[in-house]
């Protein structure tokens, strides 16, 4: 005569735990077991794999950002040059090497100073994020104010017919840099490459903008 009703039997075997059912003559089996040290050292691997991936990536996509601060800087300095010769006014720059709050302010020139109250003025921080946290450091020119004249020729100061020598602007962004140059007389924009070394640079290599 069978008996109705269940019996649980827990059971060791093997290292697992046995949760026994029986039932009117039937027996199932749940069984529980933990991971393998073999599939704890694969995801491990895995997880190792993908980190030595991502970082490099986001190294380059800081790289990048920066790449985009110096084209936009050269692009801004080719439009002041352009508006100079276009309008027949002089156009300024005056960089601001503020750290990672770095900017610079594009102006007309009026009589011998910038007339950064004009409604024409474009202002621009580069030491933001977007930017990869880009800072202006080394501006050779005087104030830190490029000028060009009514000719698109690079000058002294606002109001001057005295033509400007080289000048030089440095961007950094951590061990990377990048230095600007416009040349005297024709304005001519080029960029070189540069590794920031404890204040001092060394050039790497170079890039016509």
């Amino acid at each position: 005569m069978q008996r109705s009703g269940m019996r649980w039997l827990s059971l060791v075997r093997g290292g697992m735990h046995v949760v026994s059912m029986k039932r009117l003559g039937h027996v199932s089996c749940f069984c529980r077991r933990a991971y393998t040290l073999v599939e704890v050292l694969v995801v491990v691997t895995v997880l190792g794999i993908a980190a030595t991936m991502v970082v490099p990536a986001f190294s380059q996509t800081n790289s990048l950002r920066l790449q985009a601060a110096v084209r936009t800087i050269i692009a801004d300095i080719t439009l002041a040059q352009s508006d100079a010769v276009a309008l027949q006014v002089g156009q300024g720059i005056r960089f601001i090497a503020d750290g990672k709050q770095s900017r610079y302010i594009i102006a007309p020139v009026s009589g011998t100073f910038l007339d950064e109250s004009s409604d024409v003025i474009i202002s621009r921080q580069i030491g933001g994020d977007e930017f990869g946290n880009a800072e202006i450091v080394n501006v050779s020119s005087d104030d830190g104010i490029l000028v060009f004249d009514a000719l698109g020729g690079p000058v002294a100061s606002p109001g001057s017919d005295v033509a400007a020598g080289t000048q030089t602007l440095e961007i950094i962004s951590g061990t990377i840099g990048y230095r600007i140059t416009i040349e005297a007389y024709t304005g001519r924009v080029t960029v070189a490459e540069f590794v920031p070394v404890q204040g001092s640079t060394t050039l790497e290599g170079s890039l016509d903008g």
